[in-house]
């Protein structure tokens, strides 16, 4: 035997992609599994023992149908895809979903399908409902609010309403956020399984919960109806009102259900009530509408029964997880309140530190402010103290200098004293010097009129003595070259020479008042020069005791 022959034929095998409301799953499947192989696998791969409210869900020919448990899975009519496709969803809804949901994982998947639901407007909600639901969604995510850290904005990214809602009022992304973060702010302490709890106790309140829809027409002429299954029974309504039936049949109430080719028949309980017909458009919808009335109606009448030992051991395991998380939630809790107790202890002692610290810190500013003041105060007496000096050395040179201005202002008197005196001098000078120019000019006038007198008695002796030459000596005039006598020509010289030393005199006294003249007009200009030389020193004088007297 060869080795290849003790080797085990390992099983042919095919590809699965398992899509959840949050996650995907691939395995590996054998071909000749069938549909119950690869949910239990699933299960496991979750978690997961409330297996019972599940199924996988596939689409083929635009026709959602749920993959059979007892046949082979590629032996169903499934896509031809590598790797095929299936959703894992809940195919049965709980009448309570707080006593019948035990695990948490079925809570937190039944939590994430009915959420979509409502956000894609497959069950209806109103505003205001719609608005607790998406602050209890909040809540199971982020955990308690915190305004430090939930901060005006943390919601922009995540879907919570349904855009139906959004449509209906005119509010911004920003006043939606304010009032779902007001609902939000009151979920303080709620864990997130029990936020999850809470959003599914108010939606399986809503009419359309849990309920699956089929066209159906109750007679062959086909009037449109919808024939509703849900956990509590089968209901009629018309096409465009899903929230209120028109008739409905309790599980209790009914016999049988049955299909022959398009057609469905409903025998209730009574015999003598009505059977109810309808039609559907085809058989695969009988076979779908069937298989989803006989697994809610096993579970309507489980629920009725004692429960298993599988389930009682579930729900005691269930009860004791519910325990131990409230004990844990509660120690949690108190864990937390000691932690926020021990954060607000911290935030005082930091905020007194900081305070203290502040105290501390104005205080040194105060002491630095009084050692600058004091600093300036002694750089102040110190400047203040040079100041005195300066002006005590300003007084005694303002002193000084009065007493110089005194000394100076007492020349000054004594140098205007002086000089009046000497104006008085001057003007007598020159009073004197105008009389004696009046006197010297009187004097020249007699001078010169005795200097004419002279002249004209001059002119009348020389014309008389020419007289009386021509009458002595006539012939000496007509007849020149002769003359009488040496003696006459003697006395004719000596009185020539007499009229020439005479002459000579009045020429030499014409020329000393010429001279005199002149000097007293020299003497004239230079006491004029020295009257406006006095003139300028007294002005110069008075001036320099007006600016003494300013200055003073």
């Amino acid at each position: 035997m060869s080795i290849r022959g003790l080797k085990k034929k390992q099983p042919k095998t095919f590809k699965v992609k398992i899509i959840t409301v949050d996650a995907e799953m691939e395995f590996s499947c054998e071909m000749k599994w069938k549909g119950k192989d690869l949910f239990d696998l699933v299960c496991r791969a979750l978690g997961l023992r409330e297996t019972w409210f599940f199924g996988l869900q596939y689409t083929i020919k635009g026709m959602c149908t749920w993959l059979k448990m007892d046949k082979k899975v590629l032996d169903q009519e499934i896509p031809k895809e590598d790797p095929i496709s299936f959703h894992f969803l809940a195919k049965f809804y709980p009448e309570k979903v707080e006593e019948e949901l035990l695990q948490e994982i079925t809570q937190h998947l039944f939590f994430l399908q009915v959420k979509k639901q409502i956000l894609d407007e497959e069950i209806y909600c109103s505003p205001e409902a719609t608005v607790l639901l998406a602050s209890y969604a909040v809540q199971a995510k982020y955990g308690d609010y915190d305004p430090s850290f939930h901060e005006p904005g943390f919601l922009a990214h995540d879907e919570l309403l349904p855009k139906r809602v959004l449509r209906q009022y005119q509010l911004t992304a920003e006043m939606w956020e304010e009032k779902i973060t007001a609902w939000y702010a009151e979920h303080r302490g709620i864990a997130r399984d029990e936020a999850e709890m809470n959003y599914l106790k108010i939606a399986q309140d809503l009419e359309m919960y849990g309920v699956n829809y089929f066209p159906i027409a109750q007679n062959k002429n086909h009037t449109d109806l919808l024939l509703g299954v849900d956990a509590k029974g089968i209901h009629i309504y018309s096409i465009n009102n899903r929230f209120s039936p028109n008739k409905s049949f309790e599980w209790s109430a009914i016999r049988n259900i049955s299909y022959s080719e398009k057609e469905l028949t409903i025998k209730p309980l009574d015999k003598k009530a009505e059977v109810f017909k309808f039609f559907s458009s085809q058989l695969k919808v009988n076979k779908l509408i069937l298989q989803l009335c006989i697994g809610n109606h096993d579970l309507f009448m489980r629920r009725r029964k004692v429960d298993s030992v599988e389930i009682q051991q579930m729900k005691a395991q269930a009860r004791e997880e519910k325990a131990r998380k409230k004990m844990e939630n509660q120690r949690l809790a108190r864990e937390k309140q000691l932690r926020e107790e021990a954060e607000r202890a911290k935030e005082e002692l930091e905020r007194r530190l900081f305070q203290l610290e502040d105290e501390a810190r104005q205080a040194n500013e105060a002491l630095i402010r009084s050692q600058e003041a004091a600093e300036l105060l002694a750089e102040k007496a110190q400047i203040a103290e040079e100041e005195a000096k300066l002006l005590a050395q300003n007084a005694a040179e303002a002193e000084q200098e009065r007493q110089r201005l005194e000394i100076t202002a007492l020349k000054t008197e004594e140098e205007k004293r002086l000089m009046e005196q000497k104006m008085r001098e001057a003007e007598l000078l020159a009073v004197k010097l105008v009389k004696e120019s009046d006197r010297r000019a009187k004097e020249a006038e007699h001078l010169k009129q005795d200097l004419h007198e002279a002249r004209e008695a001059e002119r009348k002796a020389k014309q008389k003595l020419l007289d009386i030459t021509r009458l002595n000596y006539p012939h000496m005039v007509k007849y020149p070259q002769y003359s009488p006598s040496d003696t006459r020509d003697a006395n004719f010289d000596k009185g020539s020479i007499k009229l020439d030393l005479k002459d000579i005199d009045l020429k030499r006294l014409s020329f000393e008042i010429e001279r005199e003249r002149l000097d007293y007009l020299e003497k004239s200009r230079k006491f004029e020069d020295r009257l406006k030389e006095l003139k300028s020193e007294i002005h110069a004088l008075k001036l320099e005791e007006k600016q003494s007297g300013l200055y003073s």
